[in-house]
């Protein structure tokens, strides 16, 4: 079936670019990319976000930054070798 569509300029040149490179004729990468989109499984859904189960007041009782992770990480290390 003939249609007209309207592609973005970019697209169309990397499409262009693709038929050239490869040698198939744009309306064969134009269908296989529909049929992929279009037959695709749909996207699994998104897990919940993770929450941290707290106790008593319901508040974060430990709040590191990054950096602070990474520091306690090396201080354990150095620990660790001197018990060696």
């Amino acid at each position: 079936m003939r249609t007209t569509m309207t592609i973005e300029d970019e697209i169309f040149r990397q499409l262009k670019k693709r038929a050239a490179d490869t040698g198939v004729p744009v309306s064969d990468i134009v269908n296989r990319a529909l049929r992929e989109t279009l037959f695709a499984a749909p996207d699994a859904p998104q897990p919940p976000p993770f929450r941290m189960v707290t106790f008593g007041r319901g508040q974060a009782v430990v709040d590191h930054t990054p950096a602070e992770l990474i520091r306690a990480l090396d201080e354990e290390d150095r620990d660790g070798l001197r018990h060696r």
